[in-house]
């Protein structure tokens, strides 16, 4: 049986340059807007993972992250790939980049209140070609943590007032599952 809500029409309550805010019934959502969608990197170089760090305004701290961005977000980038965003991403925000990559799929972060999914391409094969950093006053942090460290690793930056990103979750599956 679908909710009540399903059938109701979708209404824009409010639109910017990159999001929308929509109704759908007792239903208040954001989606991007031009439907744009965003690339998440998970960048493994042999027994470490690349995390950046960035101030991000709606949560008015620093967020430990999985490289990221929006794909086809510029006029430049029309018609863009999510591997294409991906990969340019990678390099501007980590200063990698990687010969190999694999799409993991799509997913949604919060689907009761944002309908945006992202794409996860998983990078390897990295090799180091720049400071990375972002652009345009970004100011990402990069850090290059071992795997078996990344639970303590975690755990201090969040200590340290750093917001965790959702998606990091993917790299304590394991410890969050034992008994």
């Amino acid at each position: 049986m679908m909710p009540p809500d399903h059938d109701a029409p979708e209404e824009i309550a409010w639109q910017g340059d990159w999001i929308t805010a929509k109704t759908r019934g007792r239903w208040e959502y954001v989606s991007r807007a031009k439907g744009i969608r965003a690339a998440v990197i998970l960048p493994i170089d042999h027994d470490h993972v690349i995390l950046v760090e960035q101030y991000r305004i709606p949560l008015s701290s620093r967020c430990l992250e999985l490289p990221a961005g929006l794909v086809g977000d510029g006029s430049d980038n029309d018609g863009e790939s999510a591997d294409t965003a991906a990969t340019r991403e990678l390099e501007e925000e980590t200063g990698y980049h990687a010969d190999h990559w694999e799409n993991c799929g799509e997913f949604f972060s919060s689907p009761g209140m944002v309908s945006e999914s992202f794409t996860l391409l998983k990078a390897t094969g990295l090799t180091k070609v720049s400071e990375g950093g972002g652009i345009d006053g970004e100011n990402i942090t990069v850090h290059r943590v071992p795997l078996a460290n990344i639970r303590s690793f975690i755990a201090e930056q969040r200590k340290a007032g750093i917001a965790i990103d959702v998606k990091l979750l993917l790299l304590l599956g394991a410890d969050l599952l034992a008994e």
